[in-house]
């Protein structure tokens, strides 16, 4: 399995790195569709010639493995349509369209609240009829019409997982550029009028940013612990440009951990403790 985090672990990398590219997002989506096929298509050689040493690898391969990578290219290629139709006028038909592609969006959810509510919640019990290749009937969606018919490549709910990923992050997306025209995303105090904000980025990974937002909402020390995890979360995408996509699947992810769950903050303490050292000499 670990060949096929891999080819994961390197795809979110260059991804990551394509969305701090000065590109707007037609380019980034044209360039991320591209990089993502490549992988796609190492994947399921893999997985043809290969196969699977048992149940559990294959489940955990097309639960987790496989939807992440279809889920970013159904992103990409939603969000190159939905800009290529985002209207050009004033800014509040503009965020008129948003809030309908949201609604869109979500009609999904409402529709498929059984699965979602299963996956989401981490339930494992169906996971061998939902994620194993077998006979099963396959659910079809309009975005990965292209792949379900490629049965030794899929299961029955791979792509609604997929979709899910997608979905969810295209919503989140859609919210941001709705608090720009808002012109709610900044907000300038005494302090800062007449002069330029740094931009900020966030260099390190995508995990180690949701890591360190469940722990300042875990620890209350953001609104005296009344700030809800989606506001933290929004206000960090907003603040470091940055798409966080499925926090909660990547909290879940970051949970099952079996050594050092709190990999990112056990790094941070590490690296102050010997900051301080390094200025005590």
């Amino acid at each position: 399995m670990n060949i096929y985090e891999d080819y994961l672990n390197d795809l979110n990398q260059d991804l990551e790195c394509l969305e701090r590219e000065p590109l707007d997002a037609l380019s980034k989506s044209e360039q991320g569709i591209r990089k993502i096929t490549l992988v796609i298509k190492k994947l399921r050689d893999k997985v043809v010639l290969e196969g699977f040493r048992g149940k559990d690898e294959e489940i955990h391969f097309f639960k987790h493995i496989k939807p992440q990578v279809f889920g970013k290219l159904i992103y990409y290629r939603k969000l190159f349509t939905m800009e290529s139709k985002r209207p050009r006028s004033t800014n509040e038909a503009q965020r008129q369209y948003f809030v309908t592609q949201i609604d869109k969006l979500q009609e999904y959810f409402n529709n498929n609240q059984e699965f979602y509510h299963y996956y989401r919640s981490g339930a494992t019990f169906l996971d061998e009829h939902y994620f194993m290749r077998r006979d099963a009937e396959i659910t079809f969606h309009l975005d990965t019409l292209h792949v379900v018919t490629d049965i030794p490549f899929s299961t029955s709910h791979d792509s609604s997982v997929a979709v899910i990923m997608a979905y969810n992050q295209l919503i989140v997306y859609s919210k941001k550029e709705i608090g720009k025209l808002d012109n709610g995303y900044v907000k300038i105090t005494e302090s800062h009028k007449g002069n330029s904000i740094p931009k900020l980025f966030w260099t390190s990974t995508k995990v180690d940013l949701i890591e360190l937002i469940y722990a300042l909402h875990a620890s209350g020390a953001i609104n005296r612990g009344a700030a809800n995890i989606n506001d933290i979360a929004d206000s960090f995408e907003i603040l470091l440009e940055t798409d966080l996509g499925d926090y909660y699947r990547t909290y879940s992810e970051i949970r099952s951990r079996k050594l050092h769950r709190t990999k990112f903050i056990d790094k941070l303490k590490e690296s102050l403790d010997q900051h301080m050292l390094n200025l005590d000499r």
